[in-house]
């Protein structure tokens, strides 16, 4: 059972976007996702009870994102990246395995990562993160870099969609479609 400690809610600027972006998506007819809550049990509180300071998990999380795009599952995680490396430490053997099997259930998985100090996010198809993670499995780098990414995945805002991926999902699709996967 694993313990969270507050850290200043790293991650929390891009789920607010994409919590924005999916309430969009949704108000448009155009998706339903829901951010996954993590289950936790609060250990400590602060003075005023306003805040849990330390709690302990329940059961590992799987994804931070799950839902259907215009009758596509799809379920993703959100990170951030202060640098240009990318350590596969910041996914766990569990949510691979999920978003793995989800695939496997004709599914979409899939990260957005975001380059914090570049102000760029990026879809990340599932096959690509695979890959990074095979590579590490075999003895290889535990991470990968920025020039690694297919530039075509670069995430833009469109009007009030901060983290527009729906663009990227239709690349992916179009991808799998063709055989690339």
């Amino acid at each position: 059972m694993g313990t969270w400690k507050s850290r200043g809610l790293r991650g929390s600027q891009l789920e607010d976007l994409i919590n924005h972006t999916v309430s969009v998506y949704r108000e448009k007819g155009l998706a339903v996702i829901q951010k996954v809550p993590t289950p936790i049990t609060p250990v400590e509180m602060s003075e005023n009870h306003s805040q849990i300071t330390l709690a302990y998990f329940r059961q590992k999380s799987t994804v931070d994102y799950i839902g259907v795009v215009q009758g596509i599952p799809v379920c993703f995680d959100a990170k951030e990246c202060r640098s240009d490396s990318w350590s596969l430490r910041n996914i766990h053997p569990h949510q691979v395995t999920f978003m793995r099997d989800f695939e496997r259930q004709e599914g979409v998985s899939f990260i957005i990562l975001s380059f914090v100090e570049r102000g760029e996010s990026y879809y990340v198809p599932f096959r690509d993160l695979y890959r990074f993670w095979q590579r590490m499995e075999e003895g290889g780098r535990k991470s990968f870099h920025y020039d690694e990414l297919d530039q075509r995945y670069l995430l833009r805002a469109h009007k009030d969609m901060f983290v527009h991926f729906l663009e990227a999902l239709q690349l992916d699709l179009d991808e799998r479609q063709g055989g690339d996967v």
